[in-house]
This record gives C-alpha cells, sequence and structure tokens, in this order.
C-alpha cells in the first residue's frame, strides 16, 4: 500500500493553507478571472494543472485529469506560489528590482509598516473610506479568520499583487522574460526534494514487510511479494483509480465557493469505494484457491492468500483515506499527507518488526502490522483535520451522499483504467516469475523492489519538470520551457548515472538487506547489472513523459508506454524467459528493451515537436477557462 503524494510544490507552512490569514488575512494572490476582472492571459496560475499521482504497485503513476481544471478551482496557496514564481523572474530579468523578489517577507514588512503608519496618522488625518474603516475597525464584527494587520496604503508596495502581474503581462508580450539554467535548477529542484522524500517514505510502507518477512525465508518472501501484487492489481489501485475524480470534483467545488460540496462529494467516494471493497474482500478472502490456481507454488499461494486475508481487515480505512486526502487536498492543505507519513512509516516498519520477531508472530505478522496501519491512516487524517483545519469544508452527513453517483463514476473511469494498465503490466513479471519456483519467486520480489526504490528518485523529478514546463508554456513562454525541459533531461542523466554507480556497486550487499537464503542473494546479485544497465534509459522515459505532461500531449505518451509495456516487453519477456530458457534473466530483458525503447520514441518526438503549437493550445484552454 501506499501513501499520498503531495503535489510538486507542495511544501509544509504554517497551519498547511492558513498562511494568508497569518499575514493578515489579506492575501495578494490574483483572484481568478472574473466579470469585473480581465484575465491574466500570461498568468502562471491560470496554466497550473494539479496532476494526480499515484502508486499502487512497483511503479509510480500520474494520471492527467480526464478535463481542463477550472482556474478558480485553485486554492489562494497555489496562487502564491504562481505569483511568487513571476515576481522571481521579472527580478531575474531586471524588470523589477532585485531586492522586490522576496514577496512574502517584504510583504508582511509592508502590511506592519503600513499599520503603524496609518494608526499614527488616525487623529490628524481624515477617515478612511468606510468600506476600508470598516474592514479593520474595532466595532466591526470579529471573527476568528479576521484580519489582524491592516494593509498597507502605500502606492509604493514592492510586492503588490496587481503591479506585478500588470508588469508580468506587459514584460512577456515585450518578450522580456527569459530564463537560465540556474534559475530552473532551483525551481525544479524545490519541487522535486520534498517529493522524493515523500515518494521513499510511502514506498517504506511496503518495503517494511519485505524487509521484515524476506529473513524468514524464500517461500514467505515470494509469498510477500504474491500477495503484494494480488493486493495491489485487485485493490490498491482500484481504490486509487476510482478516487481520481475527486481531484477535479473537489477542487472545482472548493475554487468555486460551494464548500459544502467538497464534503459531499468525499462522502458519495467513501460510500462507493465501500461498495467495490465487497468484490474485492471476496477475490481476497478467496485468494488462496484462486492462486492455487494460476500459482505452480502451492505454499507460496496458501502463504499470500493468509496475508490477503488479514490485510482485507484494512481495506475499508485505506479505501477512506483515498477519498479523506483529496478533500483536504481541494482544500490546499497538501503538507496532510506528509504528516499522516512522517506517523505511520516509522509506526509501520516498528510494528512489522514487533509482530514478526519481538512478539514471534511469524508471517502472519507483516498482514498484521499493514492491515493497522491502513486503519490508523484515515483517523490521523481526521485528527489532522479536527485539530488542524480543513472542517469548513464538512456540512455533516447527509442521504444526499447515496445520490447522484453517475457523473462521478464516469469521471473516475479513465483515472481507473490507466493505473490498473500501469500496474498489471509490471505485475506480471512477478506472476510469471513463480513459474520458475520459489527461488526464481523470491529473487524476483527483492528486484522488483530494488528498481521500485530506485525509480523514485526520477520520478518526482519528472513530476517538477512537468509542472513547470506546463506552468512556462501557458503563459507562453516557450523558450523558458525549451530550458527547463533540458535542465530536467540532465538531471535524470545524472541520476541514472548515479543509480548505476549504486546499483553495480553494491550489487554483492544489497541483497543481504532483503534476504538471509544465500541462493537467492547470489541470484539477485547476478541480476542486479542487468537492472542498473537501463537506469539511465528509466529515468529519461520518465522525464521525457513528465515533459510530454507539461506540453499537454499525455496522449502520445501513454499510446506508446502501453505499446512498449504489452507488445514489445511482455513478448521478449516470455519469449527469452521461457522459450530460451533465460528465466529471470529473460523476464527483465523486456522490461530494459522497452524503457530503452519509450525513452528513444518519446525522445525523437520531443525533438520534433513545435512548442508554439503548444502554447497556441494552452491559449484555447485558459480562454475556455
Amino acid at each position: 500500500m501506499d501513501m499520498p503524494v503531495d503535489p510538486p510544490n507542495a511544501k509544509p507552512s504554517r497551519n498547511d493553507g492558513e498562511h494568508d490569514r497569518i499575514d493578515g488575512g489579506i492575501s495578494e494572490t490574483r483572484s481568478a478571472p472574473s466579470a469585473t476582472s480581465p484575465a491574466n492571459s500570461h498568468s502562471l496560475a491560470e496554466s497550473y494543472r494539479r496532476p494526480s499521482f499515484f502508486t499502487a504497485g512497483p511503479r509510480g503513476t500520474v494520471v492527467p485529469h480526464p478535463q481542463e481544471q477550472d482556474p478558480e478551482a485553485l486554492t489562494d496557496w497555489e496562487r502564491e506560489q504562481a505569483l511568487e514564481e513571476e515576481r522571481d523572474l521579472l527580478a531575474d530579468n531586471h524588470v523589477i528590482p532585485p531586492e522586490r523578489r522576496h514577496g512574502k517577507s517584504a510583504k508582511l514588512q509592508s502590511q506592519i509598516t503600513g499599520l503603524l503608519s496609518e494608526r499614527l496618522k488616525e487623529s490628524e488625518t481624515v477617515p478612511q473610506a468606510r468600506d476600508e474603516e470598516s474592514a479593520f475597525s474595532p466595532d466591526s464584527s470579529a471573527t476568528e479568520i479576521t484580519a489582524l494587520l491592516a494593509p498597507s496604503r502605500s502606492h509604493g508596495d514592492p510586492v503588490n499583487a496587481a503591479d506585478v502581474g500588470r508588469k508580468w503581462e506587459e514584460a512577456v508580450e515585450a518578450g522580456l522574460i527569459q530564463t537560465t539554467w540556474g534559475r530552473e535548477a532551483k525551481v525544479i529542484s524545490k519541487y522535486t526534494v520534498p517529493l522524493m522524500i515523500t515518494f521513499i517514505l510511502q514506498y517504506s510502507l511496503t518495503v517494511a514487510s519485505i524487509f521484515t518477512v524476506g529473513h524468514l525465508g524464500k517461500v514467505e518472501l515470494g509469498a510477500v511479494s504474491l500477495a503484494s501484487m494480488t493486493a495491489n492489481i485487485t485493490g490498491y489501485s482500484i481504490y486509487q483509480g476510482l478516487s481520481t475524480s475527486l481531484d477535479t470534483l473537489c477542487a472545482q467545488a472548493f475554487g468555486s465557493g460551494k464548500k459544502h460540496l467538497v464534503g459531499l462529494h468525499t462522502q458519495r467516494m467513501v460510500y462507493f469505494l465501500w461498495a467495490m471493497t465487497i468484490p474485492i474482500g471476496f477475490v481476497w478472502f478467496f485468494a488462496d484457491r484462486i492462486l492455487m490456481v494460476i500459482v505452480p507454488e502451492k505454499e507460496v499461494a496458501v502463504l499470500a492468500g493468509l496475508y490477503l486475508k488479514v490485510v482485507l481487515l484494512g481495506a475499508p480505512g485505506y479505501a477512506c483515506f483515498e477519498s479523506g486526502k483529496r478533500f483536504v487536498q481541494a482544500q490546499g492543505r497538501f503538507s496532510a499527507g506528509l504528516v499522516v507519513l512522517l506517523i505511520c512509516a516509522p509506526l509501520n516498519a516498528f510494528m512489522n518488526w514487533l509482530f514478526v520477531w519481538k512478539l514471534g508472530f511469524g508471517f502472519v505478522g507483516a498482514p498484521m502490522a499493514v492491515a493497522i496501519t491502513d486503519t490508523l491512516l484515515p483517523v490521523l487524517l481526521f485528527l489532522y483535520i479536527y485539530f488542524i483545519g480543513g472542517r469548513e469544508c464538512w456540512n455533516g452527513f447527509t442521504r444526499k451522499a447515496f445520490e447522484n453517483w453517475g457523473p462521478m463514476v464516469r469521471l473516475a473511469l479513465p483515472g481507473f483504467l490507466m493505473v490498473e494498465a500501469e500496474v498489471l503490466a509490471f505485475e506480471i513479471i512477478t506472476l510469471s516469475a513463480s513459474y520458475f519456483g520459489t527461488t526464481v519467486l523470491a529473487a524476483q520480489a527483492v528486484l522488483s523492489t530494488i528498481s521500485s526504490i530506485f525509480f523514485n528518485i526520477p520520478f518526482p523529478l519528472s513530476i517538477a519538470t512537468s509542472t513547470r514546463v506546463a506552468n512556462l508554456i501557458g503563459a507562453s513562454l516557450s523558450d523558458a520551457a525549451r530550458t527547463s525541459a533540458k535542465v530536467g533531461m540532465v538531471g535524470a542523466v545524472i541520476i541514472g548515472l548515479l543509480n548505476i554507480t549504486v546499483l553495480v556497486s553494491l550489487r554483492d550487499y544489497i541483497p543481504a538487506l532483503f534476504t538471509s537464503d544465500e541462493e537467492v542473494a547470489r541470484m539477485v546479485s547476478q541480476i542486479i547489472p542487468l537492472c542498473a544497465s537501463f537506469q539511465v534509459f528509466d529515468a529519461i522515459a520518465a522525464n521525457c513523459n513528465g515533459i510530454l505532461r507539461g506540453l499537454g500531449k499525455q496522449s502520445f505518451g501513454g499510446y506508446v508506454q502501453l505499446f512498449c509495456y504489452y507488445a514489445v516487453a511482455m513478448p521478449i519477456s516470455m519469449g527469452t524467459a521461457f522459450g530460451l530458457g533465460w528465466g529471470l534473466w529473460g523476464l527483465w530483458a523486456g522490461v530494459a528493451v522497452a524503457l530503452l525503447l519509450v525513452s528513444i520514441i518519446e525522445g525523437v518526438f520531443l525533438t520534433r515537436t513545435d512548442w508554439e503549437v503548444s502554447v497556441s493550445d494552452a491559449k484555447k484552454r485558459n480562454a475556455m477557462g
């Protein structure tokens, strides 16, 4: 099971999403275009599309929204981030003085000095207009979110959002906005590092069971791998894929001011996923019988079935959490998932050790830890919402949650199908490995885990690159977008080379972390160089997909991946593994060839892509809202 991940520019903040209140309750972020306010056609905020991230399975997946996201659905926090990026680029290109780039600190200082100057002049000057005065009058009705500081009346406010917006539009129209490799490297790194930490921490929830159970024996290691594969295909990927509709529904409801609908949509999804738990539970409960028909190793099938029976106890909690995390993310509280993860990840590792080894429960201790963790996820998220924030979108339970599921389900199906296709392609390798015996299956479990850990390094980079390219394309800055894409590509190559170096250098030591079986460890050590050989291609392919998403051409990348995975990788893997007798070598050979092809095809496509066409397409999308 995997935890959610935050959007690329998400990071913990004061009360996470409450920054505009703390800064005086007068957020200077540009509002969405309205009838009385012309749209900023080149605004980074108007071009932003919040992506969805899924990690059910050995590799993360990004599922694009099935429809264009309404710019009004963005939170104030996201708009503030876009404004900060505009301010930095204006300063870099000398459109505004460099000292004016630090918007947040300058804004707070401006508010404080403005408050003092206003209070000092209150006894000497004519009172301000009634609408301005009443907003900060002691006699006015105050609430817990009433602004504590008055806005600065200084016309020379260096970080005024309207002033930045006007200068930004003029600079873009005049072609003055350029970027540098250093600037893009800094921005992409800022986006990548928090995501990288989050991905690795969340994947530790799965790795903890493999680490712990792997040292019990190769049968147990193979069983936990087979059980995890089955759970991903038939359960977790379904929950994650179907809940994609909330990324659109909740965000748009919150952005339009209909906060009660955020809670209503979330309730509907929880009930829908709980309904889906019935057939999922049926498969998991009888998994031992089903797997014994598919897998030749009966002992492995029985243990895998036991694992799934126990994990089933936590399935309702996991389904609830998948809906709940989108409930808070729609409100701009992106750190909620990370806060929950920072508690659950070490707790899950501790419970695995406690149940499996300390208390002597053995194999069954691992799924017990997983089930408890899955149940704790929504509980901790509820505590976050109750004590930190997010309750304003909850309007209580209602019977309406059992009605009108159609639009939600139709919106969820594309995300579900894409996640399932991605997960199934790589899990077939694990299923095929079971036909070569317990030793090969155990070795495959270790190799798959190692590959996934190292993929979680370039994958966040691809998400960061995608977001940056999309923002720049939406702002009609095609040259800057190209520069950002090149920086991301160089970063991917560097990460790939580092991965190769680590894997090859530690090939004889890494297996010992997962298993005490010498035969399994020796086999893993022999295959690691093959896994290392495609690390650069894997990183490049991930980054190419990120750039394609940023250009709005994610459908091409999706078709290329599905073709290479199913039409190339699977035939090569099955043919060499079974036909030529290469065994585990053959299974991974198909994966290596597929990733090589993906990187080449998508790389060539990007070199031949007219980026100005993507700019025009983005303008049309922004014009339609």
